[in-house]
């Protein structure tokens, strides 16, 4: 484990309910080392979706912090995750981003790894060697309905009967059937927390993102509120459950296992998350039309998406150093959807690439006033109440 864990119990016991965390959970280089081990690689990750490995021996790689992951569909079709560190000197295994293998190669010294993860030759290692204590080090992988989530953990979070709750939910946007249209990266110089915050509250909604504003009942609860009642009419319309469920923070069943659905109204006059409101693509899955929502998912607790009616976002805040961390957002359309005939990436993508934009503004301005040794905690707002759920749970895993 690592060192300075008293100051780092000190730093959780300081923390006061109900405020922002100290300036040392953003600036601590010892924190955000504890942040990878304790919480990152403890937690179900989102890695990406089944039509990125189609075939058996595609592959793709999965990094955050230190840590790489290799997703490969093995030669009997089932999804995969292997540690990226060769079982001889710790070298990479795989280098390329994505790709086909029949093998996966150590460039090193040239370890044979099968798809299984399954060591096929250590070569010269001598008379005596066994390869069958040096497979890859798994993970566990998780399918939810294309959705690949995986956990570097020897025991991951208990999110299946989550899971099996969020199903019946999320099954009229028939995700299995979607593919990426579109994914983009924004880097942002600072700690992965802070980004991650600034998605879970829309406190900063209305001041930061005029474009967001104009469509999204999330900056306004009072005017939310009364669209409510109308929206779930028009969503049992349309084939869409009108219940939340809200299996996150405290309410989780277990450390990390965090699962959460809630549909909630656009302002009148927008079906979708466009510019103008009006649709950009088809219909997802067995909807029969639109409804003017949009609908929040978390997938564990480092896993967000927005779903329209006609697309789906995903965003993921990966940390990539202690203040830097990469904003990325996929854009998803139904898997038989065709550009330009079906949509327009411009259009597809105009909300959430402005709306980023400013979260990397927003957010970088956050770490340098953070980054000041004047700066003191201040009290949450009432429409924060995600951050308070998100500090219950990390809290408690760093602790550990």
């Amino acid at each position: 484990m690592l060192q300075h864990t008293d100051e780092i119990a000190r730093l959780i016991q300081s923390h006061e309910e109900g405020f922002a965390l100290p300036r040392e959970f953003y600036t601590s280089a010892e924190i955000y080392d504890r942040d990878i081990e304790t919480y990152w690689n403890r937690s179900w990750l989102w890695v990406g979706h089944v039509s990125q490995i189609p075939e058996p021996g595609d592959y793709f790689l999965f990094d955050y912090g230190p840590e790489s992951i290799i997703v490969v569909r093995d030669r009997d079709g089932e999804v995969r995750a292997h540690l990226n560190v060769c079982r001889h000197r710790g070298s990479r295994v795989c280098v390329e981003p994505e790709g086909n293998a029949r093998l996966f190669v150590c460039p090193y010294h040239a370890w044979t790894f099968e798809l299984s993860g399954k060591l096929r030759s250590g070569r010269a290692m001598g008379k005596d060697f066994d390869p069958g204590e040096y497979g890859l080090f798994p993970a566990h992988v998780i399918v939810f309905q294309g959705l690949i989530l995986v956990c570097t953990a020897d025991t991951p979070p208990p999110i299946q009967d989550g899971l099996r709750k969020l199903a019946p939910l999320c099954e009229p946007f028939g995700l299995e059937n979607l593919k990426i249209a579109h994914k983009q990266v924004y880097p942002v110089p600072a700690n992965w927390k802070l980004a991650l915050e600034n998605y879970l509250e829309c406190y900063h909604c209305a001041p930061s993102h005029q474009e967001y504003a104009k469509s999204h009942t999330l900056k306004a609860p009072q005017d939310m509120e009364k669209l409510v009642e109308p929206l779930q009419r028009r969503s049992e319309g349309i084939g869409l459950p009108t219940v939340t469920l809200d299996q996150t923070g405290p309410n989780a069943p277990d450390l990390a296992a965090d699962v959460y659905y809630r549909r909630y109204p656009l302002y009148e006059g927008y079906q979708t998350g466009s510019r103008d409101g009006t649709p950009l693509a088809p219909l997802l899955g067995s909807l029969s039309g639109f409804d003017g929502g949009a609908t929040d998912v978390q997938l564990g607790p480092l896993n967000n998406f927005l779903i329209y009616s006609d697309h789906a976002v995903g965003y993921r805040f990966v940390p990539r150093g202690l203040q830097q961390t990469d904003i990325e957002v996929l854009w998803f359309v139904r898997g038989d959807a065709e550009e330009p005939k079906d949509y327009s990436t411009p259009d597809l993508t105009w909300l959430w690439h402005v709306t980023s934009l400013d979260d990397e503004r927003i957010i970088r301005h956050n770490q340098e006033g953070v980054n000041s040794y004047h700066f003191r905690p201040g009290p949450l707002a009432d429409m924060e109440w995600g951050i308070n759920g998100f500090y219950e749970t990390y809290l408690k895993m760093i602790r550990v």
